[in-house]
């Protein structure tokens, strides 16, 4: 394919993407980032304790 034909593609494709009305589906969006929290994520207990576990390792023992 020439050099003129892709060149009109392009400009075909991104004229529709400038142009065109995109609605989102927002249900489907939520649904997505709220199953996600659940099931990936640690629970807030469980970040507290790796927190704290941490933090006592650098108490004051190595003066």
């Amino acid at each position: 394919m020439g050099r003129g034909r892709q060149k009109a593609k392009q400009t075909k494709v991104a004229r529709e993407l400038k142009y065109s009305t995109y609605e989102p589906n927002l249900r489907a969006l939520e649904q997505e980032l709220t199953a996600g929290t659940s099931r990936g994520g640690l629970a807030t207990s469980e970040v507290e304790d790796r927190d704290t576990d941490e933090d006592s390792d650098w108490g004051g023992d190595r003066r």
